[in-house]
């Protein structure tokens, strides 16, 4: 944990931005504005225009920060692994049981998403709905392999291996830890939007967080087969 150190800052790899918006006011009221807009219009109907008029800046100063949108959203996304791998690392730490650190980790990977006061200047709630709504446009996309080779999605790998290696230790001759862990978190992107927006396309289960609960049941199954 000593990469995020004692100022609670989540580091986000460099090669997504020109200038790092958690060095000034403007790149931090840049990254809270986005997360605002998005979850408002859209990614489609999000612009640096729209952006600059929201934050009382200009167009060009935004571009002094990120060289295109894609790359704004790509820094939203993974700041959120980073901060989800934060919250995987608190939740576990201390906890000797190598099922009861899967069952917080899965929990903590698909539980609903409440503000974070340590990370006063994000929107985690927001940024939550635009990761679900809009994060696959980072992976989809004819530049993924180039992204990836500047190492683009390491935060969302580090937290895939991190609960990846707790499936191991449960069940060493397991052969598909990451394969079931990229599929519970995306699973569970999927079904808390269907709660939303789709409900007879899930089980919405009144008194229990049904999304959690059931890929807590669905993960220890797997592996106990």
């Amino acid at each position: 944990m000593e990469s995020f150190g004692s100022k609670m800052n989540i580091k986000v790899n460099s090669n997504v931005f020109i200038k790092s918006p958690e060095s000034t006011d403007l790149g931090r009221n840049i990254v809270s504005g986005s997360i605002d807009l998005i979850e408002n219009l859209g990614f489609e109907g999000f612009t640096f225009k729209k952006l600059a008029k929201y934050i009382s800046s200009t167009e060009a100063s935004v571009y002094r920060y990120f060289e295109s949108k894609n790359h704004l959203l790509t820094y939203l996304v993974l700041w959120y692994w980073g901060w989800q791998e934060y919250r995987l690392v608190m939740s576990i730490v201390n906890i000797d049981c190598a099922k009861e650190r899967l069952k917080r980790s899965i929990t903590v990977l698909t539980e609903r998403i409440e503000k974070d006061s340590d990370f006063s200047q994000i929107d985690e709630i927001k940024l939550n709905k635009i990761v679900i709504a809009e994060s696959s446009k980072i992976y989809f996309n004819k530049d993924v392999d180039e992204d990836n080779k500047l190492g683009f999605f390491s935060q969302y790998k580090e937290v895939v291996q991190r609960v990846s290696d707790i499936v191991n230790e449960i069940n060493p001759t397991f052969k598909y830890p990451h394969m079931l862990v990229s599929t519970v978190i995306e699973g569970a992107h999927h079904q808390r939007y269907f709660a939303e927006h789709l409900p007879r396309l899930t089980d919405v289960v009144e008194g229990e967080d049904a999304v959690s609960n059931f890929y807590v049941e669905l993960v220890f199954n797997e592996i106990d087969r």
